[in-house]
């Protein structure tokens, strides 16, 4: 028999990871329309917001990969029901690559990412005006699809949760299911 709800961990990770998300993605933003003051902070809000995430997502995968989870409601069409899979396949591969890319662009760049407290992480590449070039576009890029990707996901859950009216939604809010599940 499938759970109704996703396990805790995956819950918490979720609700602790979405608004750290968001926040890099404003950070980051904040960097790219910054004055010189206030950029050296954001750059190491940045930088260690990014490792920090790169290490939940990893979590999260290996949790996802060992948990079983809800099922999707029996009544979702086929499309809703790839469209869904392919969004969080899409979401997992977009948290993983935005971090390594920005990794990878700052060890292009000859730029060592130094977390706080003095911890610096070993470059991925090396140093190549070229290769930055091509990260630093990259990164933006993916930036831009994981943004679009999320405001896709919270519509989903929003659809699920105020028009549909089943499972779904409660099902990674841990709130009380339905009554009447589709």
């Amino acid at each position: 028999m499938k759970p109704t709800h996703f396990p805790l961990v995956m819950r918490v990770f979720h609700w602790l990871m979405a608004p750290l998300v968001l926040a890099m993605l404003l950070v980051g933003l904040g960097m790219v329309a910054s004055v010189a003051p206030h950029y050296a902070t954001l750059v190491v809000i940045h930088k260690t917001l990014g490792a920090a995430l790169l290490v939940m997502v990893l979590l999260r995968i290996a949790i996802r990969l060992t948990q079983r989870i809800p099922a999707l409601p029996r009544d979702m069409p086929g499309w809703q029901r790839g469209a869904a899979h392919l969004s969080h396949l899409a979401l997992y591969a977009l948290l993983l690559a935005q971090p390594l890319l920005g990794w990878s662009m700052q060890s292009a760049g000859g730029y060592p990412v130094v977390l706080w407290g003095g911890l610096e992480l070993p470059a991925l590449v090396s140093p190549s005006v070229q290769l930055h070039a091509i990260l630093r576009s990259a990164h933006t890029w993916v930036a831009y699809a994981l943004l679009l990707t999320i405001l896709l996901h919270l519509a989903a859950a929003l659809y699920h949760g105020l028009i549909r009216r089943d499972a779904v939604l409660p099902s990674m809010t841990g709130m009380a299911l339905p009554d009447d599940p589709h």
